[in-house]
């Protein structure tokens, strides 16, 4: 824990040493140094004064640009040695932080480390214009990059869309003021006897997450000291945020990683074992966004040969829209070329005894509500690619679990129902192995896999696998 933890904090110090520093020489160079002269003349400067009081660094050593990034790295380790800028603590309430005062507190340590550094440092000549904007800038982006909270929410998952269950929590608690709770909309809250939680828990949060998006369960404790073990696993599998507040002190069964902190008088137990959230989520994105971007530039051309061929044989809509559940049960329509006839979805029950699939999937052999002529698209699963705009909009990734019809998700079982705890992608575990496979519990196997197993080097991996395997048409359609 303490590795992955220490892992994560030097990831994101690069980060912010390599986006800051590329960005400060060349904005400097551009902008601040109002003429190569003035600049020629800070590095005479500082040259002066290695002679003077440092001489034991090689004059090639001496560079403004290196100067700079030295000066970066020396703010950002001080900075990281602050429990200020590196812990956000999800348990406090929400009135204990402020977005506004965040800011301004990074802009006054930032510009008072900044200005005594151009001072002592004897470094003149700068066009003060450009230098106020630069002392707005960098402060906004340690800002941005403070914690993942607010990348998550620039790039599509806002605290504010997710939706809690609670059970047994008096709505007048004075810890619903909470961050991680007065952010969120509550669904409901459920009041049952603690004998009967474990049953009442599982199944409505099964129920609700089938029917709503659902990302935070709570649990009010007052007697118990131990969850049954059915529950425990249950929770710890979720792939969600849990929360218990509980009067006793609690006892668990299964060894996995949880905070626990006293907040008015009450023991608040918190793990989130959802596996695409905070850096996670934000690495997944950026990929998404930056690999969509690439293959929306590559694939115009053939987009737009696709778009004309269905709008010769279909006619309009050349695009349709059909309804899909996404990332912890939230609904979204998803994009495709028209390769069938209208209301081709509700032929499915009339078609049904010839669907040779099992489970919620659908497919038959010479499907009538195919369109003439336009049955290649799907063979090279051509009509999918619309949804690299999904993707772009944070409703789908490149790779993941396909996205099934909300009637489909009702069939799901509490164990399968993790499916929707990661976003749904345009390709997969399944398209890469069995991509036309007829049981269902195939689907079932793969989506598991891919979610217990999940990383970027997988979902990479998945993509480049993806290619080849449409080339080689193994099977038919994604």
């Amino acid at each position: 824990m303490k590795f992955n933890l220490v892992a994560k904090y030097f990831l994101r110090f690069t980060f912010l040493q390599i986006t800051i520093s590329t960005f400060t020489i060349w904005y400097f160079d551009k902008y601040v140094f109002i003429t190569e002269i003035t600049k020629y003349e800070t590095y005479l400067k500082i040259v002066e004064d290695r002679n003077r009081f440092y001489n034991l660094i090689p004059l090639n050593w001496v560079r403004i640009d290196l100067i700079l990034v030295l000066l970066i790295t020396l703010f950002l380790i001080l900075l990281y040695s602050s429990k200020f800028y590196t812990y956000v603590n999800e348990l406090d309430f929400k009135n204990n932080n402020n977005f506004i005062d965040d800011y301004v507190i990074l802009y006054f340590i930032w510009n008072s480390y900044l200005f005594t550094a151009l001072y002592l440092l004897r470094i003149t000549g700068l066009s003060r214009a450009y230098l106020v904007l630069y002392s707005i800038l960098i402060p906004l982006l340690l800002f941005l990059f403070r914690n993942s909270e607010i990348l998550s929410n620039l790039l599509g998952r806002k605290p504010s869309k997710e939706n809690f269950i609670s059970f047994n929590l008096s709505e007048f608690s004075n810890l619903k003021n909470l961050r991680i709770i007065t952010y969120r909309n509550e669904l409901k809250t459920i009041k049952c006897k603690e004998s009967e939680l474990s049953k009442v828990v599982i199944n409505e949060v099964d129920s609700s997450n089938k029917i709503n998006n659902l990302n935070l369960i709570i649990i009010k404790l007052h007697k118990i000291k131990k969850l049954s073990i059915d529950l425990e696993k249950y929770l710890i599998n979720l792939n969600k945020k849990v929360l218990i507040i509980s009067d006793q002190d609690l006892q668990f069964s299964t060894n996995f990683i949880y905070r626990v902190v006293e907040i008015d008088s009450k023991l608040i137990y918190y793990f989130n074992n959802d596996v695409q959230y905070g850096a996670k989520y934000i690495i997944k994105r950026a990929l998404d966004i930056i690999i969509s971007i690439i293959l929306l530039i590559v694939l115009l051309p053939l987009l737009a040969t696709i778009y004309l061929i269905v709008l010769y044989f279909a006619s309009k809509p050349v695009l349709i829209r059909q309804n899909r559940v996404g990332l912890h049960g939230k609904k979204f329509f998803m994009y495709k070329f028209r390769t069938m006839h209208d209301n081709s979805h509700k032929m499915r029950e009339s078609l049904n005894s010839r669907n040779k699939k099992t489970g919620p999937l659908f497919k038959i052999e010479d499907d009538p509500r195919i369109i003439s002529n336009l049955g290649f698209l799907r063979k090279y699963s051509l009509d999918e690619l619309p949804q690299i705009f999904n993707v772009l909009k944070g409703e789908m990734s490149l790779v993941g679990p396909r996205p099934l019809f909300e009637e489909d998700t009702l069939t799901f079982d509490k164990n399968y129902m993790r499916r929707l705890n990661v976003l749904p992608g345009m390709t997969g575990l399944l398209q890469i192995n069995e991509r036309n496979t007829d049981n269902f519990e195939t689907w079932y196997k793969y989506d598991i896999e891919y979610i217990e197993n999940w990383s970027i080097y997988l979902d990479l991996k998945i993509l480049f696998k993806t290619f080849f395997v449409v080339i080689n048409n193994k099977n038919s359609g994604l």
